[in-house]
């Protein structure tokens, strides 16, 4: 049978995490089922028993699933089955795969692959928040070496209270809405995004999930030794300390030379490095057997030489690769309105990082539709980050999107959205292209954003501007440098990549990777603030192109309406068979939609020009209109009949033109004075309170003859059931009331 083993973790508010292994999935190296309230994971790790063949590198895998199943429904498409993963799930993978990976052991090289799947879905509660401490405890209970464990948590600030793993609707109303991955003693990672918060408030929000993680990190200790786990032994690495102790002798100084000759050029600074190890296997080569030099092993070790080199360069002189200071921002250009046949477009260029964004202003008939396992909505404001392979000189064809780019533009789209003004009418798709890549290709897009955006007309709540920090630390001391706007070569030998934008007042969106122990909440608050003056920089930068949205859209530009009716009135404009709504658009040429929101109808009205959405809008109103006593109404005479005639004065509403309310003078027969057809004008004399019938005049909008009085004219008035009105359909021949 089996044996299983459950610890659970109490969030201190009356919910809590069970974690459960030895049930499920036992052939794997390690699995876990992770639940909390009706919401259960199941992760598993299995990893290679031995390293495939040169290879130097952790090929780690991490995937992440939901099971339509999970939430008791159906896939979507003909196949009925699940296919690629979403962009939600990949950005999942993505957050748990960033924490994991630097914490294997730098030797280890097995092919490792982490599955973690949505078995079963609650209501309230968000699987991604799981998944990392899902993987982690997989890892706990396998033999697999891993230097954890960790955990990963959602902290959201709901009316100024922090709250761990909140639910979908409680993070619906919170203004801080991050995800933090840590071990027992160090954050790892952080992403999420913000409602212009301060560097502080952040940091707050970060030391409160730390806390929490910690108690994670305890209980899988206790799970792993009550299973009783034992790590494999593994050799993944033959070194060879002569050959390492060589390349260093030989190549050390040459390589800091080279970084301190300050090369501008991002591909002339790589040949040159290139070129001092290409030299030293060209040197060592002479007079050995090819079976005898090892290239791979003098390029891992002639890389700790580079990187040690560069890192020294800063931390002992405070210069940079392109001998900028450790605070100083890379050259800024920009230009506004550079495609014309966008809605909005700009180009911003930082050092050798180039974006060309473009922004299109759609109708409601653009939103995208997501469907996924745990969330069915819409959104609104949609930004896709492309990356072509041309941005760093590479000779690639493109074979679909990657995840860096899902989670660039992941990254890029928290931190706009929440500065697109409320009841904007449009739908908006920012589209940034890549053009140059070297270092913050994410927030050069933010950058970018703000630019288009403006340049199309939005009114931003406020400009945002984005920034990439770094951190060189000196091991074995506390030195440590903080770098402002780093460059590729810094993200991929510096020990952090912390990108933040914000606006004038807060923070709006964050991604920190960390790659170091022991990082203090100290150095991490100087970055923040180091960045925020950073931001500043950036956002003047951006001002001076352009600093206001502009006056008017474009002429190409679809203009929108937007109308909210009472709910009860949503039928009547649509019409039976949606008769009513296609007649409008057909005669207007307008598009309209219509969807209930919080117990009112909104109306979008779209069309290419004023005239046609004003005619849509008039028709709409003069559907849901409601009339009014001693209001004037120009109505159309529907049917008459022997005491008067049926006036339409509004779309689906009519009344009775009694016969002694036509004219001043005796009238014997109405259709002496008017036909079926006409259009007149009426008074709105009365609405009867019982059932509604409306009683209209046309003599008491004409002028009252000299001298005119009732008794002389004989006025044979209404009597009380004479007052008819009729609904529209009803039949014209009624029956004469009672004399």
């Amino acid at each position: 049978m089996y044996k299983a083993v459950n610890k659970t973790i109490d969030l201190g508010d009356g919910r809590t995490i069970n974690i459960e292994t030895g049930k499920l999935a036992k052939q794997a190296d390690g699995s876990v089922v992770v639940k909390m309230g009706d919401t259960m994971l199941l992760a598993t790790v299995v990893s290679a028993t031995e390293a495939a063949e040169n290879v130097d590198f952790m090929p780690l895998s991490v995937d992440y699933r939901e099971k339509y199943s999970a939430a008791g429904r159906f896939p979507g498409g003909f196949l009925k089955r699940e296919s690629r993963p979403s962009d939600d799930e990949i950005l999942t993978a993505r957050l748990v795969d960033r924490v994991l990976r630097p914490l294997f052991p730098d030797n280890y090289h097995a092919e490792t692959v982490v599955m973690i799947a949505l078995i079963s879905s609650g209501k309230d509660e968000m699987p991604d928040s799981l998944a990392g401490l899902a993987a982690s405890a997989a890892l706990a209970v396998s033999n697999v070496p891993f230097n954890g464990p960790i955990s990963e948590v959602r902290v959201a600030r709901i009316d100024g209270k922090l709250m761990i793993n909140p639910s979908a609707e409680q993070l619906s109303n919170a203004d801080i809405d991050i995800m933090v991955g840590a071990s027992y003693d160090n954050i790892m990672m952080v992403e999420g995004e913000m409602d212009e918060v301060s560097e502080e408030e952040m940091l707050e929000a970060i030391k409160f999930a730390h806390e929490n993680i910690r108690i994670h990190c305890k209980i899988q200790e206790e799970l792993a030794a009550e299973v009783g786990v034992v790590k494999r032994e593994y050799c993944h690495e033959h070194n060879d300390e002569t050959l390492r102790e060589l390349i260093w002798k030989e190549t050390y100084q040459k390589a800091y030379d080279t970084a301190c000759s300050l090369i501008n050029d991002k591909h002339l600074r790589v040949s040159s490095f290139a070129k001092i190890k290409e030299d030293f296997i060209t040197s060592y080569s002479e007079g050995k057997e090819s079976s005898e030099i090892n290239k791979s092993l003098i390029s891992r070790y002639y890389h700790d030489v580079e990187k040690e080199a560069m890192r020294r360069m800063i931390l002992d002189d405070g210069v940079r690769l392109d001998g900028r200071s450790t605070t100083q921002i890379r050259p800024i250009w920009g230009e506004v309105s550079y495609l014309p046949g966008s809605h909005g477009s700009a180009i911003f260029t930082r050092g050798e990082t180039q974006s060309l964004t473009s922004v299109t202003l759609g109708t409601k008939m653009d939103e995208k539709i997501i469907d996924n396992v745990t969330f069915k909505g819409r959104e609104r404001f949609l930004l896709h980050y492309n990356f072509p392979s041309f941005s760093t000189g590479e000779a690639k064809v493109p074979r679909g999107l990657s995840r860096r780019e899902i989670g660039h533009g992941n990254l890029a789209h928290r931190g706009l959205k929440r500065m697109i003004p409320e009841g904007f009418p449009y739908i908006v798709r920012v589209v940034s292209d890549i053009l140059e890549s070297n270092g913050s290709s994410s927030m050069a897009t933010v950058c970018a954003g703000t630019m288009a955006m403006l340049d199309a007309g939005i009114q931003m709540k406020r400009p945002v501007s984005g920034i990439a920090m770094g951190l060189i630390t000196d091991k074995g001391s506390d030195k440590f440098a903080v770098l402002s706007d780093i460059l590729g070569d810094e993200d991929h030998l510096g020990d952090m990549d912390f990108k933040v934008t914000g606006t004038t007042k807060g923070i709006t969106a964050t991604q920190m990777d960390i790659k170091v122990d022991g990082l203090s909440y100290e150095v991490m608050s100087k970055a923040l603030q180091q960045a925020k003056e950073g931001r500043a920089h950036i956002l003047g930068k951006l001002l001076e192109v352009i600093s206001v949205p502009r006056e008017d859209y474009k002429p190409n530009v679809p203009r929108i309406v937007t109308m909210m009716i009472p709910k009860d009135m949503i039928g009547p404009v649509i019409g039976p068979g949606g008769k009513i709504i296609q007649q409008i658009q057909a005669d207007t040429k307008a598009t309209i939609s219509i969807e209930e929101v919080e117990d009112q109808g909104r109306i979008e009205i779209s069309a290419p020009d004023k005239d046609s959405i004003d005619a849509a809008v008039a028709r709409i109103r003069a559907i849901v209109a409601i009339p009014e006593a001693g209001e004037i109404y120009k109505g159309k005479v529907k049917s008459i009949v022997q005491f008067g005639a049926f006036i339409e004065i509004m779309p689906g509403k009519e009344g009775l033109l009694h016969v002694s309310e036509i004219d001043w003078k005796r009238i014997e027969n109405p259709e002496s004075v008017l036909k079926v057809g006409d259009i007149i004008e009426v008074k709105l004399l009365e609405i009867d309170q019982r059932s509604g019938k409306l009683k209209l005049s046309r003599k008491a909008l004409l002028p009252k003859p000299e001298g005119h009085s009732e008794s002389e004219r004989g006025d044979r008035g209404p009597r009380q059931d004479r007052g008819e009105t009729r609904e529209p359909g009803h039949s014209h021949s009624l029956k004469k009331s009672n004399q």
